[in-house]
């Protein structure tokens, strides 16, 4: 036996209960009472939780937009995961025009690898939708990467309706996913023409750009496309209150539809973007009024939400400078690797939902919706030693100085957590100790993961 942790009250989506876990060669292989064995080292978690590692299932790590590249690598996005309780990392791979899917992560894994701090797994954006590329869908699946994605905005990375509605065919027939960003190009294109023109210029109007009802049409539009061809959708970054009511109602109607939001529009409002610093919450979709946010509650309490992710793709405060006199030019992208599984466990401990709650929409439910589980997500024997002991009495405030990114800002500058991990395991190996990295970079191993479980 390798490790032991002992005396900590262990936490998954589905129970709570006092106990030990013991680990070896990366697995879980014994939950029970007063556990010992001779030569284990031994982690004491009297007072605190034992929590499954989360699943970060929406990154952009060193990814080229905007005529830069994200600020963080796979090896600073990865660390910033394993300091913020975040064991497996979804990133998304951009097909090139031409690319096959599987030679498009394979180019990603090459520069992944060497970096990782922790497990990684990979989503394709589809860009080039050919016929080959839709016969690739079923080798994609086999190959591990069962889940792909598609722009309903940005030139160079949009797909329209027909495209998506092939893919959408393509995926019922193979087992596989399909995600949307879903927002209306056609309405943004004409929006930011017109308030260029009147001179409006600051972030605000990136927001003003793109309001509630240009995302929620668009949902509208995939979730009837995908309803109409009896095939499964899965939207992205969701963040408006009528996008989320039409996901409840085909829900409700039986359809299978998943939707995911994200820790910047769950705790803070449009209103940032009248701040003088505005521009460094500029994202797309982006940050709505406090209805929406309100609804997004809602939808994770009563489980319309499935999954909460962050869309970590940030940039530096100088690259988002080159849009202060014009919000057209500022990269869109925010911090919040770190950030997703503190902010939600503190939620919890402040009652707002369960830990149980948390742990379902931050790591069983991503495990299970994109075939990683149970090997991830959970707390079994047999499943991987992704694990985190969280200090519910730890008060902690989030700054730049100490975060893990190579970030040179964070939008949760001063933002108070109450509760705070203090350990991360990934596969059994310590990552992060008291506010430190102790990982290792090419520790991380690519996740093979199988399609839907649900």
């Amino acid at each position: 036996m390798d490790l032991i942790i002992k005396d900590g009250t262990i936490i998954t989506a589905t129970d709570t209960y006092k106990a030990d876990i013991a680990m070896q060669n990366g697995k879980i292989v014994l939950i029970g009472q007063d556990l010992q064995f001779e030569g284990a080292d031994v982690v004491d978690a009297s007072g605190k939780y034992i929590l499954p590692g989360a699943i970060d299932v929406h990154t952009h790590l060193q990814m080229p937009f905007g005529g830069t590249i994200s600020a963080d690598s796979y090896e600073a996005g990865t660390r910033a995961a394993a300091c913020g309780g975040v064991t497996t990392v979804f990133d998304f791979v951009i097909q090139k025009k031409g690319q096959g899917l599987i030679e498009a992560v394979e180019g990603r894994r090459e520069l992944c690898d060497p970096q990782a701090c922790v497990d990684y797994a990979f989503h394709t954006i589809i860009t080039d939708l050919t016929p080959a590329v839709l016969e690739e869908f079923s080798a994609s699946a086999s190959y591990g990467v069962p889940s792909f994605k598609m722009f309903m905005v940005y030139m160079g990375l949009m797909s329209d309706d027909g495209l998506l509605a092939l893919a959408l065919e393509r995926s019922r027939e193979t087992g596989t996913l399909v995600a949307v960003h879903a927002e209306n190009r056609d309405i943004i294109d004409k929006r930011i023409e017109r308030l260029l023109a009147q001179g409006k210029t600051s972030a605000w109007y990136h927001y003003e750009s793109r309001p509630e009802f240009v995302e929620s049409e668009a949902d509208k539009r995939a979730i009837h496309i995908a309803k109409a061809l009896d095939a499964p959708l899965y939207i992205v970054h969701l963040a408006c209150k009528e996008g989320l009511d039409e996901v409840t109602k085909a829900r409700d109607e039986g359809y299978e539809i998943y939707a995911e939001t994200c820790p910047q529009y769950l705790h803070f409002t449009n209103e940032v973007y009248k701040r003088e610093d505005g521009k460094n919450w500029v994202c797309s979709p982006p940050i709505k009024a406090q209805e929406s946010q309100d609804a997004l509650w809602a939808g994770i309490k009563r489980g319309d939400i499935q999954t909460v992710a962050t869309d970590h793709c940030p940039f530096q405060s100088y690259e988002k400078d080159w849009g202060k006199d014009d919000f057209t030019k500022i990269p869109n992208g925010i911090m919040g690797i770190e950030n997703l599984y503190p902010y939600m466990l503190s939620e919890a401990n402040k009652g707002r939902i369960s830990f149980n709650k948390a742990v379902e929409v931050c790591a069983l439910n991503p495990a299970k919706i994109f075939g990683c589980s149970p090997e991830k997500g959970t707390l079994v024997v047999g499943s991987d030693a992704d694990l985190v002991v969280y200090d519910p009495n730890k008060n902690f405030i989030i700054s730049k100085d100490n975060m893990h990114s190579d970030v040179d800002h964070t939008i949760w500058e001063g933002v108070e957590l109450k509760g705070y991990p203090v350990m991360t395991f990934s596969r059994g190996k310590l990552v992060f100790k008291d506010g430190e990295f102790v990982g290792d970079p090419g520790w991380g191993q690519f996740v093979k993961c199988r399609g839907r479980k649900v």
